[in-house]
C-alpha cells in the first residue's frame, strides 16, 4: 500500500487552487449611504464640460497640443478649488517650483493656498496623500508622461510605466475620495499619448483644442461617466489667462461681414449647447490638373461627400474648381448637421449670390441629395432667435403619430422647409438674382 496526496482541483484558467472569497452584492438603491456632492471650480465653463463639478474620487484626464494651455487651465482650476475652503495639492513632473509660482503671479493667483511640488515617484505622491492637518480634496498630476513607479524596469513615459503610474494613483485616491487631475501629452495625430488603456482607467477624457491663430480655446468632452459627453468650453486666452465665454455663439460671428457670397451660419450643437458659428466656402477656377482640397474646422471626407451629392444629384460642375472651407473662429464642428450649411456655401460661392444675413441652416445631407432631419431643432431655432436671426432653414421633420409639433412652434423664425438640395440649388441660382 502506497500513500498518495490528491491534488486539489484547479478550475480551467486558473493558476492555483486557493479558494476565492465571496463577494457582498448590494442594491441599486443608496439607503443609509452619503451622496457625494460634487465639487464646483467656480469656472462656469469648466464646471459645464464636467457635467455640472467635479465628483470626489473621480480622475480626470486632459490632454491637448504643446503650449495650448493646458497647466495654466488646471492651475486656474486648482487655485479657485483652494480659495474656495478645499485642500489642493499641484504636483509637476515637468517644472519646477519656482516656475508655477511664476505662472501663478501672472495669473495673480499666488495668494490661492495651494501646495505645490515637482516629483515623478509615484510612491512619494501617494504617501503624501495622507500628509497633512486635513484630507486632500484636489491633486493635479502634471504630467502622467513624467511619473513613474520604482519596481517597474522601464523608463518614464513608455506604454508600461504610464499605465502601472495611472492605476497606482486612481486606486489610492479612490479609497481617500480624492479628484485626481491628469494632464497627458498627445501624439503628432491628436491622440493622448501612452497605452489606450489609460482613457479606459479615467472618469473623463477632455481634449483642450485651438488654433495657435486664435485666441480661443475649446474643451471638449468626449468621455463622461458622470454627465454628458461632447460638451464643450469656450475660452479666450488673455494676459491674465483664460477668460471663459458665456456666449460663444456672439463671438464666433462678431466679425461676420455682410452681402458676401459663400458665407452660412450654422446652428450647431455641441452636446448640449447651441453654438452659431459661420461657415465660409471659396469655389475658384483651378489652373491645377488636380484641383486642391482645403479644409479647417470640418470632416475632409465630409467635404468630399457633399460636392459628390451637388454635383452627381444636382447637375453643379465642381470638380473642375479649387474648393476652400473653412470654420470661422479656429473651432472643430463635427456633427452631420452642419452639411445643410456647407453646401449652402458652396452654391453661393459659385453663383456669386450672397445668403441672407439673418438666415442659419442645419440638416444633414443624405447620398441621394435629401435632406435629413437632425436632434434638437427647436434649442438651435431658440438660439438663432436669441442672437437676432429671423429666417432658418431645416429639413422637413419626420412626422410620428400623434405628433403636431413642427421646427419653429416655439420661436418666431420664419422657417423654409428643405426636403432635397436641389430646393436649395434652385433658391440660389442666378434666376433668383435677376429677379
Amino acid at each position: 500500500m502506497t500513500e498518495e496526496t490528491a491534488e486539489a482541483t484547479i478550475p480551467k484558467g486558473m493558476t492555483s487552487g486557493k479558494k476565492g472569497k465571496g463577494l457582498e452584492f448590494h442594491s441599486l438603491t443608496s439607503e443609509g449611504q452619503t451622496k457625494l456632492d460634487r465639487h464646483l471650480t467656480g469656472i462656469t465653463e469648466f464646471d459645464r464640460v464636467t457635467g455640472g463639478g467635479m465628483v470626489p474620487g473621480s480622475a480626470l484626464l486632459i490632454g491637448g497640443d504643446p503650449g495650448i494651455g493646458k497647466s495654466t487651465l488646471l492651475l486656474q482650476v486648482v487655485c479657485r478649488m483652494a480659495l474656495s475652503g478645499k485642500r489642493c495639492l499641484y504636483i509637476s513632473g515637468e517644472e519646477a517650483v519656482d516656475q508655477v509660482r511664476l505662472r501663478a503671479d501672472r495669473l495673480q493667483m499666488s495668494h490661492a493656498p495651494v501646495e505645490l511640488a515637482s516629483a515623478t515617484s509615484v510612491r512619494d505622491i501617494i504617501a503624501s496623500m495622507d500628509g497633512g492637518t486635513r484630507p486632500v480634496d484636489l491633486m493635479v498630476i502634471d504630467s502622467i508622461q513624467t511619473m513613474y513607479v520604482d519596481n517597474v524596469e522601464s523608463a518614464p513615459g513608455t506604454v508600461t510605466q504610464v499605465r502601472a503610474s495611472a492605476q497606482e494613483i486612481i486606486r489610492a485616491a479612490k479609497k481617500k475620495n480624492i479628484i485626481v487631475l491628469f494632464v497627458g501629452h498627445v501624439t503628432k495625430e491628436g491622440q493622448i499619448a501612452g497605452p489606450r488603456v489609460l482613457e479606459h482607467m479615467v472618469d473623463a477624457v477632455m481634449y483642450f483644442e485651438g488654433d495657435r491663430g486664435h485666441s480661443f480655446r475649446i474643451l471638449r468632452n468626449v468621455k463622461n461617466r458622470f454627465g454628458a459627453t461632447d460638451e464643450i468650453g469656450v475660452f479666450e486666452m488673455a494676459e491674465e489667462g483664460l477668460v471663459e465665454v458665456l456666449n460663444p455663439s456672439e463671438l464666433f460671428l462678431a466679425q461676420r461681414q455682410d452681402h458676401i457670397a459663400g458665407s452660412a451660419v450654422l446652428a450647431g450643437l455641441e452636446g448640449t449647447r447651441p453654438v452659431l458659428v459661420e461657415v465660409q466656402a471659396l469655389v475658384a477656377p483651378s489652373p491645377l490638373g488636380t484641383p486642391r482640397r482645403a479644409v479647417i474646422g470640418w470632416d475632409s471626407n465630409r467635404l468630399a461627400m457633399v460636392l459628390a451629392v451637388l454635383e452627381a444629384r444636382c447637375g453643379l460642375t465642381l470638380s473642375g474648381s479649387d474648393i476652400f472651407l473653412n470654420i470661422a473662429g479656429g473651432i472643430r464642428i463635427t456633427e452631420p448637421a452642419a452639411d445643410l450649411a456647407v453646401a449652402a456655401a458652396l452654391i453661393s460661392s459659385q453663383t456669386g449670390i450672397p445668403i441672407p444675413h439673418d438666415m442659419v441652416f442645419f440638416g444633414e445631407v443624405g447620398l441621394a441629395g435629401e435632406i435629413r432631419a437632425v436632434s434638437q431643432p427647436d434649442l438651435r431655432m431658440k438660439e438663432a432667435e436669441k442672437l437676432g436671426f429671423t429666417q432658418a432653414a431645416y429639413p422637413k421633420r419626420p412626422h410620428r403619430k400623434g405628433d403636431t409639433k413642427t421646427p419653429s412652434r416655439h420661436t418666431s423664425l420664419k422657417g423654409k422647409e428643405i426636403t432635397h438640395l436641389e430646393d436649395l440649388v434652385a433658391w440660389l441660382t442666378p434666376a433668383r438674382k435677376a429677379a
